[in-house]
């Protein structure tokens, strides 16, 4: 997988591009890597990093004939499969200790290793950074919910396509994210912020961040409580029932406006939605303390404008406008 230098030229200052590009291996560190980094290590899952594109030979096949596909593909595992079931793996390894022994015409299924680790499709990449973390492993096996084989992981298959997601992600950030722009003659700033479906630990950043920057302009009091709620309560519902989404907080001098989008499920009904008491949520949501159904009608209550629009197919679209 190449990338355009254009684009690499783009990153190579950045700090999180010097954090990637440093890394001699995986894991990331999951607790001081930058957000940027821990979002999208979240986001994205196994499918996702996976090299799908396999090379399998049977149980049958000769240590020899592996150690020449080896050569010619330039990889240094080969998974040994029936079909779609994986049975094996013979790494570099094996084929050296074969060479060095004397066994390199044997048959693969006599030298394989048969106790492999796994990974799941649909697993977080997170799951995959720890298992690189956990054992002494170059690369994971990755199966379907069928358990078949779907493709293999590698540290390298993981680091370039973050290095793909955080150029795009940038990019995003410029294009949508502005400081101190100037319009109609009134300056006004631009904070967005990426929320993740259920995330619970991280619920509540950008409401904090929101009532920081409003504290700092010495807002208020009252009005910084406001903004607090509708911001608060638009982000737990994307936590608690969207598959994640934006909060774009946009600061003028007389107001502030906060906007939630998701891109789904949309909500069935609105009217239901806007009653107090009335969610959807599951047993689950609610033993975490979470779902009463006072979202939505708390962010309407303190709102001096608001407006919400869903639709089952491009999700849900929720602006308040708080005047200061």
């Amino acid at each position: 997988m190449k990338f355009k230098s254009k684009k690499l030229t783009h990153l190579n200052n950045h700090p999180v591009m010097c954090i990637i590009m440093n890394m001699q291996k995986i894991p990331i560190n999951t607790y001081n890597s930058p957000t940027v980094i821990l979002e999208l290590i979240y986001r994205l899952k196994v499918k996702d990093v996976m090299c799908s594109n396999l090379i399998t030979v049977n149980r049958r096949t000769s240590m020899r004939e592996i150690q020449k596909l080896m050569r010619k593909e330039s990889i240094t595992g080969m998974p040994i499969a029936e079909g779609k079931r994986l049975v094996g793996i013979v790494s570099m390894d094996d084929i050296i200790t074969a060479l060095d022994e004397g066994y390199i015409e044997e048959e693969a299924q006599d030298h394989m290793s048969s106790k492999l680790i796994v990974l799941e499709d649909d697993m977080p990449v997170s799951f995959a950074i720890t298992y690189f973390d956990r054992y002494p492993f170059h690369r994971f096996p990755v199966l379907n919910r069928k358990k078949e084989l779907v493709g293999i992981v590698t540290s390298r298959d993981i680091t370039t396509r973050l290095l793909m997601e955080i150029n795009r992600e940038i990019d995003r950030i410029e294009r949508v994210t502005g400081y101190d722009k100037q319009t109609g003659g009134e300056t006004h700033q631009v904070r967005t912020f990426t929320v993740l479906k259920h995330d619970f630990e991280n619920a509540g950043g950008a409401s904090t961040e929101i009532k920081k920057r409003l504290k700092k302009d010495n807002r208020d009091p009252r009005l910084i409580r406001r903004a607090a709620i509708a911001s608060y309560e638009l982000e737990i519902n994307l936590v608690v029932h969207a598959n994640g989404g934006e909060i774009k907080a946009t600061f003028e001098t007389d107001s502030i406006t906060i906007e939630a989008k998701d891109t789904g499920p949309g909500i069935p009904s609105v009217e239901q939605a806007l009653t107090e008491g009335y969610s959807t949520a599951n047993e689950w949501i609610r033993s975490l303390g979470f779902g009463a159904g006072m979202g939505l009608p708390n962010v309407r209550r303190v709102s001096d404008e608001f407006s919400i629009e869903s639709s089952l197919e491009t999700g849900t679209h929720v602006i308040s406008k708080i005047n200061l």
